[in-house]
């Protein structure tokens, strides 16, 4: 599904992380000039092993916070991919302030400076948006169900709010073109669990033989997206004119209770290791009262497959698969080696 191209230069923000380094590679596959910002908080620069060997890729270190820098890289480009941003449970529970900031004062400068030199702006947010609702497939339209805000945990998922207001602003008062993108538990190859992402903490595990740790009874339901096709979808959206001024799911077809998940992984590693269910407490001890768990987390994506003809490719073992073949190779290479 390769859109025609109408950009040429595009700024990826946060495009050392998990994602944002797979979209660098895919915007430079299909033509673009890139260039990547990111601060390297919770992101590292060997993600970009490959793009750094591109001569239409550049990197910058530094932070979207810096009004004078984004200046500069923002009029230079044709396309603001903006996935700069604080995440992770475990990161937001311990910085919570620091990711506030980041979250809404970051994205209110972008759009300051996408407005003033008429950049299109792809919003990169979240299924945390949705908050707590019943088990069912989440719509774009879709009303949202939060915690009281004495519960920092549910800070990422009003900042990511305060965001998509701020884009749909621009794009009705100033007539500029936004697309918003709510992601639904993207893994794959280099993301990390260090933060709280839950697959590549498993697998970790799993490859050393250690008791996988799944926090409270495992029966949450998630929906986990192939970063592969993540990154497919977002850049036909941000192609698409249709796509314009809209909010997007962008998820997997297929959703898995988290016990169930490792138990799949444990399986398909072929690991001794136990599975131990830790209660919400004890995992997050001094944070505990500010965290709260989403029972379910589905995404429709009827809209994202009627624009843009979208569908992923991906089941969930060939997810667990290939993300377990990654960690594997940084096992044996390390994180600049082989892992590819």
């Amino acid at each position: 599904m390769k859109a025609k191209l109408s950009q040429k230069r595009a700024l990826v923000t946060g495009g050392a992380g998990f994602i944002g380094s797979h979209l660098c590679e895919e915007l430079l596959s299909r033509g673009f000039k890139v260039t990547a910002l990111d601060n390297l908080a919770t992101s590292r620069k060997s993600n970009l092993v490959l793009a750094l060997k591109d001569k239409n890729f550049h990197f910058f270190q530094g932070s979207i916070l810096d009004r004078k820098l984004m200046a500069r890289l923002i009029r230079g480009c044709d396309i603001i991919y903006h996935l700069a941003a604080a995440v992770g449970v475990k990161y937001i529970l311990d910085n919570p302030l620091g990711s506030i900031v980041t979250n809404i004062k970051g994205t209110e400068i972008i759009f300051e400076l996408a407005d003033k030199y008429q950049k299109k702006v792809l919003l990169a947010s979240t299924s945390e948006v949705y908050g707590k609702h019943a088990c069912v497939p989440f719509k774009e339209g879709d009303d949202r169900i939060l915690g009281p805000v004495h519960k920092s945990r549910w800070s990422y998922a009003e900042a990511k709010a305060m965001d998509e207001f701020l884009a749909l602003a621009y794009a009705k008062e100033r007539k500029l073109p936004v697309v918003i993108i709510r992601f639904f538990n993207t893994v794959g190859p280099r993301q990390t669990g260090r933060y709280g992402m839950v697959l590549p903490g498993f697998i970790l595990k799993a490859i050393q033989n250690k008791p996988i740790t799944v926090y409270g009874d495992g029966s949450q339901i998630r929906s986990f997206t192939y970063v592969k096709d993540a990154v497919t979808a977002v850049v036909a959206l941000s192609l698409s004119k249709k796509a314009e001024g809209e909010i997007f799911n962008v998820g997997g077809a297929a959703s898995i209770s988290i016990k169930d998940l490792a138990q799949r992984v444990k399986q398909r590693v072929g690991s001794l290791s136990k599975i131990v269910f830790v209660p919400y407490d004890q995992a997050y001890k001094a944070n505990a009262r500010d965290f709260e768990d989403m029972p379910c987390r589905i995404p429709d994506t009827a809209k994202l497959e009627k624009v843009i003809g979208f569908k992923p490719a991906f089941s969930i073992d060939e997810i667990i698969d290939r993300t377990i073949e990654y960690f594997k190779k940084v096992k044996k290479c390390g994180l600049n080696g082989c892992w590819r």
